[in-house]
């Protein structure tokens, strides 16, 4: 199964293909470089073009694939998609690279994004720096030298004056705790980690344990497949429709067209997406305007109902709850049997306080004959057996188990690197009592260390292309200051730190997210701090914060000097 990075462990009903391109993508014998970057997803595939064909940086990638892909090489269960508009979802960097790709779908699938993916490392010929099939097992920075040491799981060793995380922020699933999983006879799947060869469900009888996000993509699709059905479900979501649908030439060339306006218009929004049509509050329109924006961003799909409907959803719980109850009436109405309907409706946590997922035909679903619904805290999973699972008192076989468990989300794939700063000092104990950085992007005590999508950065909640060119872009400025003033080393001062991790806090405290045992407030793993994870002022704000930092002189920054040599 899966662990930190995606390993290629095998595990039964599938296993994860050997390398086309062999352990090294192309990258040279060498072992130190200026810059090592983890990760061939959307963030750390642009770092290596920025600091190598840019920067003129010597620059190594490690990914633990066989190839390029990030997120969207493991997860290939059946429905995965971008809940974000193609167009959006896609480097800016370049205008002939936005101009030369054409997109087939709305909301691309995985598929899609993997050969969209596959075609950017071609043109900017970014195998070439990478070493796949290389997890890294531990990163230790080396004072003496003011050099990252960076170790992988196959024993090799590289060294870099910076470190680069471009992993994912949903690259580390979270590790299933069910008694008896290895008892199971039959298959195990994971959403995270899913069989590249795929997997033929037809006349099965199939277990889905998980309605987040990507249960609700999957479980529509294997009922179609399976002969039997089985969801197990602990929280029911505020899932809205996707509205997916082919592409339209017209559409696409008018966004090719007006792609400048277009980006800029999103750098402006709260989430770096082109909504901007929300209107202050749900509770200031009447009853019959406030239903009309709301069908209208129903049917419009994606998460305009969520960001731009009306601005206030995130902090009121008058217009929050008017939100929900019209999400809960769609549920009713879409779904046959009363009590199932009710089953599947939320009504401990308020709208979008967790990551609000979107549908095609979820809720239909469960009209299905083949199709059974298992609430989980009536019933709760007592173990997994032999045949199936215990759930209660009844025991439930099935011939294939689907784990869509979830994700140790922002700080679970930066801590299973193993990390080291000053001292020695690890990240597991600086972050003890809680996920603390400076901007989202460095740590204190862990000098010249940059997180593309770092803990308390707003990019769980932000255009996932922008926040990793602007890291990237950010740190390759600051390499390049740092080289002009003879400089070696650069971290936040503890100060600094501190100051953010306040105000990332108090933010949060002024919106309703604390209310919902959420990933933002790493409620779903057991023993981790809760706190909020996610800087929740918005793209614009939190740009602007980070640029007058930097335009006075790196401020909240500790930038040394090589220490003289001692005679």
């Amino acid at each position: 199964m899966q662990s930190a990075h995606g390993s290629t462990e095998n595990y039964r009903g599938g296993t994860v293909p050997s390398s086309t391109h062999g352990q090294n993508g192309g990258a040279t014998p060498q072992k130190d470089f200026d810059v090592i970057v983890v990760g061939a997803g959307f963030a750390g595939l642009y770092a290596v073009h920025k600091y190598r064909n840019i920067e003129g940086l010597a620059v190594l990638g490690l990914d633990a694939a066989t190839d390029v892909g990030g997120t969207w090489y493991w997860n290939r269960y059946p429905g995965a998609r971008c809940d974000v508009e193609s167009y959006n979802y896609s480097y800016s960097f370049d205008p002939e690279l936005v101009q030369d790709w054409n997109w087939s779908e709305r909301f691309a699938g995985q598929p899609e994004i993997l050969r969209y993916l596959n075609h950017v490392a071609d043109r900017y010929d970014l195998r070439r720096s990478y070493m796949f099939e290389k997890q890294v097992s531990s990163g230790t920075f080396d004072e003496e030298r003011n050099r990252w040491v960076i170790e992988t799981k196959d024993g090799d060793t590289y060294t870099a004056q910076f470190l680069h995380s471009g992993v994912g922020f949903l690259s580390a699933a979270k590790e299933p705790a069910f008694e008896g999983l290895q008892d199971f006879t039959g298959n195990v799947y994971r959403t995270s980690h899913w069989p590249h060869e795929g997997v033929d469900f037809a006349g099965r009888r199939v277990a889905v344990i998980g309605t987040g996000s990507s249960g609700i993509q999957l479980i529509p699709l294997v009922a179609q497949e399976a002969g039997a059905l089985t969801v197990f479900q602990r929280t029911p979501n505020y899932a809205t429709p996707l509205g997916n649908g082919v592409m339209d030439p017209e559409f696409q060339a008018q966004i090719k067209a007006n792609h400048a306006t277009l980006i800029e218009r999103s750098r402006r929004t709260y989430a770096g997406i082109p909504y901007d049509t929300a209107q202050p509050s749900a509770v200031a329109v009447s009853d019959e305007e406030r239903v009309a924006t709301f069908e209208e961003k129903w049917r419009q799909g994606g998460f305009r109902l969520c960001f731009d409907s009306f601005a206030d959803l995130a902090f009121n719980p008058e217009s929050n709850e008017l939100a929900a109850e019209f999400i809960r009436a769609k549920i009713r109405q879409r779904v046959t049997d009363p009590a199932v309907a009710d089953l599947l409706t939320p009504r401990d946590h308020p709208y979008a306080t967790k990551r609000p997922p979107l549908e095609t035909n979820y809720y239909e679903t469960y009209n299905r004959e083949n199709v059974e619904l298992i609430d989980l805290r009536a019933t709760p999973i007592v173990r997994i057996t032999e045949n199936g699972i215990q759930a209660g008192d009844v025991e439930y076989e099935f011939d294939d188990i689907i784990l869509a468990t979830g994700f140790d989300a922002l700080t679970g794939p930066l801590l299973r690197m193993n990390l080291r700063g000053r001292g020695g000092l690890p990240l597991a104990e600086h972050w003890e009592q809680g996920a603390r950085t400076y901007f989202g992007r460095m740590i204190n005590q862990f000098p010249n260390l940059v997180m593309a999508l770092g803990p308390q950065s707003p990019s769980a909640l932000y255009s996932i292309p922008f926040a990793v060119q602007d890291t990237a872009d950010w740190t390759a400025d600051l390499i390049r200051h740092m080289r002009e003033n003879g400089l070696e080393t650069v971290e936040p001062t503890a100060e600094a730190e501190d100051g953010w991790d306040r105000q990332t806090r108090e933010i949060a405290s002024y919106t309703l997210l604390p209310q919902a045992n959420s990933w933002y407030m790493g409620a779903n793993i057991p023993g981790k701090p809760r706190a909020c994870l996610v800087y929740l002022g918005g793209g614009p704000a939190y740009n602007e914060l980070i640029d007058k930092a930097t335009a006075n002189g790196y401020e909240g920054f500790e930038l040394r000097a090589a220490a003289p040599a001692i005679p």
